[in-house]
């Protein structure tokens, strides 16, 4: 494509990744809303960060996976927050972070927790090979700062890395959302729409028909080129995609006001009073709040974000394991329960899928598959994306998708 052609970007998908891009497209040294307009079209009729990516723990990590992608995305997290001023704008800040054991108490307000004791969201399953990355560390006693779980419960702690400036953590929410602002600061469009397919002539893409909900219509936004950022919904626009979903269940809660949570985040293996094991992941915020995930499940994925299910007896369970093991929790004020889906790739030992999809159509690339780690890897996602449309090929030499491109997963 001549360089001097009026180009029309348009990302589907108002999450992490197409929010992110959007940002980086707008810092482009050769961008100029001119020439070039980049348009984010979400479903949802309450704005960006309505999936995953506003309901996620905010875990950014050196010790993440997959490598060749956290080791773009750090640096460029760090970066994004100095410049934005992340700590007071989407909570950006350095955080301990470690694999807790231990039992928990049987309260005296016992529910039924037998729903949501399964595994985890997939974390700690990717860890064997980051953690022979960082070396392994030797377990030790509950830690002196760790003041919201009871240490007499505490069989051990295991850090994730030695070194103090190795993971941090974001609002999740406040970081989509800022980066959406940003990129409509220099220019980039909001719309609200459900796109459908991808208009296509001569093997190239000319558009996205999406379903428009002020009039109930129809429409086609013209596009000379196309990102499908939509999360666990991508394989409804490109049906060939190998993109799985998985719901997942998390509340958040407001410690009374004379309450300080210390800076931890857990993942947790709880053996609770009735013989099973719960593991439940914690993230101490830096608002005083507490965020808390349980495990997956293989829930029907709805047409549209709007429309995702909550199971409060899922959302019930998170709150009792984790109470279980911190008064400070159990004693918190409820704020949320919620649920999201997460897009898992299940093929060529996962995603996520990164890339040029010119197979599909000359013009159309694809940013998904991105599991629980999107929020940590979508800086580096979206500078890869960033150079693959602004200049047709990545330029970076620390820039490494091979191992990501569409061409390996359709």
């Amino acid at each position: 494509m001549a360089q001097d052609q009026h180009r029309n970007i348009v990302i589907i998908g108002g999450g992490i990744i197409g929010c992110t891009t959007a940002y980086y497209l707008t810092r482009h040294h050769s961008y100029s809303p001119s020439t070039t307009c980049v348009t984010v079209l979400e479903a949802s009729a309450h704005g960006v960060a309505q999936g995953a990516s506003g309901k996620a723990g905010g875990l950014v990590a050196k010790w993440a996976f997959p490598k060749n992608i956290v080791d773009i995305s750090f640096p460029e997290h760090v970066k994004l927050a100095n410049e934005h001023n992340g700590k007071e704008r989407w909570g950006w800040r350095f955080v301990e972070c470690g694999s807790w054991r231990g039992r928990g108490e049987d309260l005296a307000h016992h529910v039924d927790t037998r729903v949501g004791t399964g595994g985890s969201l997939g974390k700690k399953a990717g860890l064997k090979t980051s953690l022979e990355i960082v070396s392994p560390l030797d377990e030790s006693v509950h830690p002196d700062d760790l003041n919201w779980v009871k240490e007499d419960l505490t069989k051990s702690y295991r850090p994730m890395s030695e070194a103090p400036d190795c993971t941090a953590q974001v609002h999740p929410y406040l970081f989509t959302t800022s980066m959406m602002d940003l990129a409509i600061e220099k220019g980039a469009t909001l719309l609200r729409g459900s796109a459908t397919t991808i208009e296509q002539e001569n093997g190239r893409v000319t558009g996205v028909r999406y379903n428009d909900p002020s009039d109930d219509t129809s429409k086609v936004i013209p596009a000379t080129d196309v990102l499908l950022s939509a999360g666990a919904w991508s394989p409804s626009i490109v049906p060939s995609l190998p993109v799985s979903a998985t719901r997942a269940h998390s509340v958040t809660v407001r410690p009374k006001l004379d309450v300080t949570i210390e800076p931890y985040v857990l993942f947790t293996d709880i053996a609770l009073p009735d013989g099973r094991e719960a593991t439940p992941e914690i993230y101490a915020r830096p608002d005083n709040e507490i965020y808390a995930c349980g495990p997956g499940d293989d829930s029907p994925l709805p047409t549209n974000v709007d429309d995702v299910e909550v199971d409060q007896a899922k959302c019930q369970s998170v709150w009792e394991h984790v109470s279980s093991i911190s008064p400070k929790f159990r004693e918190a004020t409820w704020e949320k329960r919620q649920a999201c889906f997460l897009p898992q790739v299940l093929v060529n030992g996962g995603g996520p899928i990164i890339g040029d999809a010119r197979k599909i159509a000359k013009g159309l690339y694809i940013a998904t598959g991105h599991t629980c780690w999107g929020i940590c890897n979508a800086p580096g996602t979206a500078k890869a994306i960033t150079e693959l449309l602004m200049y047709g090929r990545i330029r970076s030499s620390d820039i490494n998708i091979r191992t990501f491109e569409p061409s390996r997963f359709l």
